[in-house]
């Protein structure tokens, strides 16, 4: 079995790999591909993962706002 190289990954692999809960989903998910991966890395991937997914909400919280400080200042400072 190969190591993982994450250069590698395509975005199916990523969505698949998105979609485990725990690293030993990853690891059996990795072993079908061919692939070895030990818990620490496994974990550190999940986390990686988290970390990189952002919902659409939150996207348009950072982006534009939420509208709350708007409003705020609106009733504030009318």
């Amino acid at each position: 079995m190969e190591k993982l190289n994450l250069n590698s990954l395509t975005k199916e692999q990523i969505a698949l790999a998105s979609k485990c809960q725990t690293p030993e989903e990853l690891i059996e998910l990795a072993k079908k591909a061919g692939v070895e991966l030990t818990k620490e890395e496994a974990q550190a991937y999940l986390d990686e993962l988290e970390n990189m997914e952002l919902d659409k909400e939150t996207l348009d919280k950072v982006a534009g706002g939420d509208g709350t400080t708007r409003t705020i200042n609106a009733k504030l400072y009318g």
